[in-house]
């Protein structure tokens, strides 16, 4: 009850979000998570956000949505932590009210509405259902929520 509580806040409160941190958790949320339940959007946002809280990562969104490696300032195909940000694909939001959506989730984020929620209990990494990546035996596996399995490291 409490969360369609919330998307019904998100739907009617009204932003510009003008910050670079907001727009780059809203395009992170949008690529990785538009499909998917408010449940799943909001722990792929919790993610990025628990990955700027730890000296692991860049310290802030855009470090951590951008993170991976480069040629010439570009990044390389299929080697960033995030698919969509080196997939050779248009980072341009094309279905408009998944991306407003994802923009009004950021801002809420970015503002603490959602501090008091800890879905994804400090996990720090993700990935679809449907792949394995090499690093899930080195993490704890934490949860599924949508088609995300959700990791956080070994203590």
């Amino acid at each position: 009850m409490k969360y369609l509580f919330i998307m019904l806040i998100l739907s009617v409160v009204g932003f510009k979000a003008h910050s670079d941190e907001v727009n780059c958790l809203a395009l992170n949320i949008y690529h990785e998570a538009r499909n998917q339940p408010f449940k799943g959007k909001l722990a792929v946002a919790q993610v990025t956000i628990n990955r700027v809280n730890d000296t692991r990562f860049p310290n802030s969104v855009c470090g951590v949505v951008m993170q991976g490696f480069y040629r010439n300032n570009s990044p390389i195909l299929n080697r960033c932590h995030f698919s969509w940000w080196c997939d050779g694909k248009s980072d341009k939001p094309k279905d408009k009210t998944s991306w407003e959506y994802s923009r009004r989730l950021a801002y809420q984020i970015h503002t603490g509405f959602f501090d008091d929620i800890d879905l994804v209990k400090g996990a720090t990494h993700y990935h679809a259902v449907y792949v394995t990546p090499y690093w899930t035996k080195k993490k704890k596996k934490i949860k599924i929520i949508a088609d995300h399995i959700f990791y956080r490291w070994e203590k």
